[in-house]
């Protein structure tokens, strides 16, 4: 069995508004109001939650990294490869609502990051449903992931020591002593 972190950063989101029935009399179609979102992110029994995102431009935006111990036994272990994501939103005198959801299948990731050692993939934009038979489209949220296998950074900083004892500008005999062990 290979372990290691699996770092998921929430980057942004965009149309996350939560319809609301009971305004716009007027013209009988529902409003929009704004949505005050945090998401819940859960990744086997680990579970995390977001602070409220901030309002830029039009987009919720977060920028929050959240770290998850992984353990997989490879390619016919088929527990714990989702990632699911939820929004809510947050209201002061209700229950907060959800959004929507959206699930990242990493199984993938984790195979290629035990294989690599570190798999880094930039921030992708997946879709906010709601969930049910009509699976409602409610906007977009932004993650990128990291995979770090548990012994590659050991392995990095062991490599980096190397190099400086190696390196004539540093030649520490406390160091060589070190790596010696």
């Amino acid at each position: 069995m290979a372990s290691g972190i699996l770092e998921v950063t929430l980057v942004e989101g965009e149309e996350l508004n939560e319809k609301k029935l009971w305004c716009c009399f007027s013209c009988f179609k529902p409003c929009v109001n704004n949505t005050r979102p945090y998401v819940i992110i859960e990744y086997g029994s680990q579970k995390h939650l977001s602070c409220l995102a901030q309002e830029e431009d039009k987009k919720q935006v977060w920028d929050e990294k959240f770290k998850f111990k992984v353990d997989y036994e490879g390619e016919e272990d088929h527990t714990n490869t989702k990632l699911k994501l939820r929004v809510m939103d947050k209201h002061q005198f209700s229950s907060d609502k959800l959004v929507g959801e959206t699930t990242i299948y990493v199984k993938d990731i984790l195979l290629l990051g035990m294989e690599e050692g570190n798999l880094d993939i930039e921030p992708q934009k997946y879709r906010v449903v709601r969930p049910g038979p009509d699976k409602t489209y409610s906007g977009e949220i932004s993650v990128a992931l990291t995979f770090t296998k548990a012994n590659s950074e050991k392995k990095t900083h062991m490599a980096l020591a190397q190099l400086l004892a190696l390196s004539p500008l540093y030649q520490n005999p406390a160091l060589s002593k070190d790596l010696q062990q």
